[in-house]
C-alpha cells in the first residue's frame, strides 16, 4: 500500500520569533498539497501559538517534546491536552537528545505515546541505537526492543495514529548519515516489529521515518528506497528553501 510521505522538521533550540515568524510566512503557499506530501515544523514550544495561527492549508505544527500526565505538579513541562487546545497536530517523542540529555526512558516514551493518541496528536516516536551498537551488529535486537517498549499497551487502532523515526544516534548533527541501504534495513525491521505486534495491515500503513544528517543532497536517495516513508530533519529543515526542497523531494517517493 501507498503510506503518504511525511517530512518533519526539528527545529531543536534554534530561532528566535522574528525568525519563526519569517519561516512560516515564506513556507506556507510553497509546500505541495497536504494530500501528497504532510509537512510539519516542530518547533520549540514557545513558538507554537505564533505559528499554529499562521499554518497554510499544507502546514501542520508539531511539538518538541510533552509530559505524559494530564496535569499536576511539573513545573515547566506541558501536557497533550495543553498543547490540543492549541492546535499543534504531531509531536515528537523519544528524541535521542531527549533521551541523553533528560532521562527519557523507553517508559516515558510509552507513558507520552498513549497521551498524544488520546488527545488526537500524532506521535513521532524515535527509536535509533549508538555506534558502539551499530558497529556490535546488534541494532535490530536495540531497535527492537525500543519499538516493543513504547508500543506496550497500544491498541493496533491507536498504533495507526503514530509514526515512527528510525534515528540513529552517531549520525544525529555529525554529518555522517547512514547509507539508503543501511537505513532502509533498519527501517524494514521496524516495520516487521509492527507486524509481529499488530499484523500485516497495521505495520503496512504506519509510516516510518529516517533522521540522521538528512539534507538536500540524500533526501532523494533515502526516500527512494522501499520502505522509507520520510524525514525527520534537523539542521536542514531550519532554512525555508531548504525544507522546501526536501518536501518537494518527497513528492517523488
Amino acid at each position: 500500500m501507498k503510506r503518504r510521505p511525511l517530512i518533519a522538521g526539528n527545529w531543536k533550540m534554534y530561532k528566535t520569533k522574528d525568525d519563526a515568524l519569517a519561516f512560516i510566512y515564506a513556507v506556507n503557499q510553497e509546500v505541495p498539497d497536504k494530500e501528497l506530501v504532510e509537512s510539519v515544523i516542530c518547533a520549540p514550544a514557545i513558538f507554537l501559538r505564533d505559528l499554529v495561527k499562521r499554518e497554510g492549508e499544507n502546514v501542520r505544527i508539531g511539538a518538541q517534546n510533552m509530559h505524559y500526565a494530564a496535569e499536576g505538579a511539573y513545573t515547566g513541562e506541558i501536557s497533550a491536552g495543553m498543547l490540543k487546545s492549541y492546535g499543534v497536530d504531531y509531536v515528537v517523542i523519544g528524541h535521542s537528545e531527549r533521551r541523553q540529555y533528560f532521562g527519557e526512558t523507553d517508559e516515558t516514551v510509552n507513558l507520552k505515546l498513549i497521551a498524544a493518541v488520546n488527545q488526537d496528536i500524532t506521535p513521532i516516536v524515535c527509536v535509533g541505537e549508538p555506534l558502539e551498537i551499530r558497529e556490535a551488529g546488534t541494532t535490530n535486537t536495540v531497535v527492537r526492543k525500543q519499538i516493543e517498549k513504547a508500543y506496550l499497551n497500544v491498541t493496533a487502532q491507536d498504533a495507526l495514529k503514530t509514526v515512527v523515526a528510525y534515528e540513529p544516534i552517531w549520525a544525529i548533527g555529525t554529518g555522517v548519515t547512514a547509507t539508503p541501504e543501511q537505513a532502509n534495513e533498519t527501517i524494514i525491521e521496524i516495520r516487521r516489529v509492527l507486524e509481529k505486534l499488530y499484523g500485516h495491515d497495521v505495520a503496512d500503513q504506519v509510516r516510518i521515518l529516517y533522521g540522521g544528517s538528512v539534507n538536500t543532497k540524500n533526501v532523494e536517495a533515502l526516500l527512494a528506497t522501499s520502505d522509507i516513508d520520510g524525514a525527520l530533519v534537523g539542521g536542514a529543515s531550519l532554512d525555508p528553501n531548504s525544507f522546501l526542497t526536501l518536501v518537494r523531494a518527497a513528492l517523488n517517493k
